[in-house]
């Protein structure tokens, strides 16, 4: 039998066992927890126990994860459909070389990264300027990887943001730009637009709306343009000159691209050194991700716990679920990362999969979603993986009290979704309540949690640029083993393509300047009320 079949055996096996059971050994906890750095990873309220582990563990070697791991890392072409390497990896290098077709790559990276130091310290001290004076404001208009990278770290690392406020435009729809620039001044406005090949049409359709709301007021608005694109033919159309033009490798992909010049905006609003800390939290995990054993290995064994959840047990979806109030767009960060990386059907060899592909990834940050679908997550008839994230430590020591509230809530939750309460249990409450009969059967059914719900938890000292980076690489290197075990390339994103391709074809039709009859009748139908109601 293979280990993958066994895995399936064993996922029937135990679907009916309680989690709680596997505390009655007292080592539960300690036995199914890893450390390393600044991290805890406790995934005992998992059904995994020591032979699953051992399984999983197998199945990874058996998957080559460690040699498909040392060819990304080696600059080896393993995004195979594009042709490209993957080497988002370097951008946070801070020593060795990294060849990619015979030339090491990292002068160049540094040579970058330097670049945009300088000029962050040239914004954030007042050197670089504006029409109207110092840079107050920067907005950045970018999409998908371009934006949410950026976006999520800057929220993250609000307490060490002393430069100049960031803000973020992605959504072609109008009215997310328009409100983000109604309280700037374009006269003290740097727009950086990110985009690597200076065409993705949200984005220049912001931008061009950018630089005219900045011409009402500045003589030469592209002054105030810094561009994050390998495409300097476009930039300089645009106006942007070469030294604020920041370019980076067609081997990052978008959602990787953060730890580079997409970064811009991040290392402007931190500073420079904050900003290498970051990398060198990223750096740390990526050299645990190559050295520890599987069984020791977090990226690894987040992984397989995701995949144990996703193809053994066939739970669809997973929460993450960050006890920090800061971190709250990271679960649109990992829904992106997760889904266009591992949203597929089609393995390497171009063969259909035979197993489920990557899960549904959605979360909030806690407190809030326990007032939102928490009720689903611990009653529903779905089971819902959830992963906690908590710090120990908040940034705001006169409101400790309020974090000790959060963390008490975080812990709570993972212990209530394990244990659950028996009808049992319920019916001794209602009966307190001095209920009986029919009516405290009632009562009682609807306050029965059936439990054993899985969770894990990621827990941390402090939010630090570098315990950040740590994070972020964790889930990056998670995505990537689960990719590899399924058999497929985590690093294309097809599916976004054809969508394109039809808003582009349908522009004209909606403008009335083709019939669109090669359009589907419910497309047709939209059209014809769209125009009507548009007058």
């Amino acid at each position: 039998m293979t280990t993958w079949k066994k895995l399936s055996s064993k996922s029937e096996a135990v679907k009916s066992r309680p989690i709680a059971e596997l505390f009655d050994n007292d080592n539960r906890a300690a036995g199914f927890t890893r450390e390393f750095g600044p991290f805890m990873f406790d995934f005992s309220k998992t059904n995994i126990d020591a032979e699953t582990l051992e399984l999983l563990v197998k199945l990874a070697d058996e998957r080559d994860v460690r040699a498909r791991a040392e060819a990304m890392f080696a600059g080896e072409k393993i995004n195979e459909t594009e042709g490209r390497a993957v080497l988002h990896t370097a951008l946070r290098n801070l020593d060795a070389s990294v060849i990619v077709d015979g030339h090491d790559v990292m002068p160049e990276v540094r040579a970058t990264y330097e670049a945009m130091a300088d000029f962050a310290r040239d914004v954030r001290e007042g050197r670089f300027t504006g029409q109207g004076g110092a840079i107050t404001d920067v907005v950045n208009i970018g999409i998908g990887g371009s934006d949410l990278g950026p976006a999520m770290a800057t929220l993250a690392l609000a307490p060490y943001h002393d430069g100049p406020r960031c803000h973020f435009v992605s959504n072609v729809d109008g009215a997310q730009i328009h409100d983000t620039l109604a309280g700037l001044n374009p006269e003290t406005t740097l727009v950086i637009v990110a985009s690597k090949t200076f065409t993705t049409i949200e984005t220049m359709t912001n931008a061009e709306t950018a630089k005219r709301w900045m011409a009402a007021k500045v003589s030469d608005p592209a002054a105030q343009f810094a561009a994050v694109s390998t495409a300097a033919d476009k930039t300089a159309a645009f106006g942007i000159a070469p030294a604020r033009v920041f370019g980076f490798a067609d081997w990052v992909g978008g959602r990787y691209s953060m730890w580079g010049p997409i970064g811009l905006s991040l290392m402007i609003a931190i500073g420079p050194e904050d900003f290498t800390d970051f990398l060198r939290g990223a750096a740390g995990m990526d050299a645990h991700f190559r050295s520890a054993d599987y069984a020791d290995n977090l990226p690894v064994l987040l992984a397989l716990v995701g995949i144990w959840h996703n193809q053994f047990c066939s739970y669809a979806t997973r929460a993450v679920l960050p006890y920090e109030q800061r971190l709250s767009r990271l679960p649109a960060y990992l829904q992106q990362l997760e889904m266009e990386s591992n949203g597929k059907r089609v393995s390497m060899d171009g063969k259909d999969l035979t197993v489920n592909s990557g899960p549904v990834v959605w979360g909030e940050p806690g407190t809030n979603g326990q007032h939102a679908f928490y009720q689903l997550i611990h009653q529903g008839t779905r089971v819902i993986p959830c992963e906690f994230m908590l710090g120990a430590q908040g940034h705001e020591p006169d409101l400790a009290h309020q974090h000790l509230l959060l963390m008490a809530n975080c812990l709570a939750q993972s212990e209530a979704l394990m244990r659950g309460r028996s009808l049992a249990e319920a019916t001794e409450i209602m009966r307190k309540k001095g209920l009986e009969g029919a009516e405290l059967d009632r009562q009682a059914r609807h306050r029965v949690f059936p439990g054993s719900r899985p969770s894990t938890t990621l827990l941390y000292p402090k939010l630090t640029p570098e315990v950040l980076g740590g994070i972020v690489a964790l889930y990056e290197h998670r995505v990537f083993v689960e990719g590899v075990i399924l058999g497929i390339n985590s690093f294309d994103q097809w599916g976004v393509e054809l969508g394109k391709e039809l808003a582009l074809a349908l522009s004209p039709v909606l403008e009335g300047q083709s019939d669109g009859a090669d359009k589907d009748g419910s497309t047709l139908q939209l059209v014809a009320r769209i125009q009507t109601l548009r007058g």
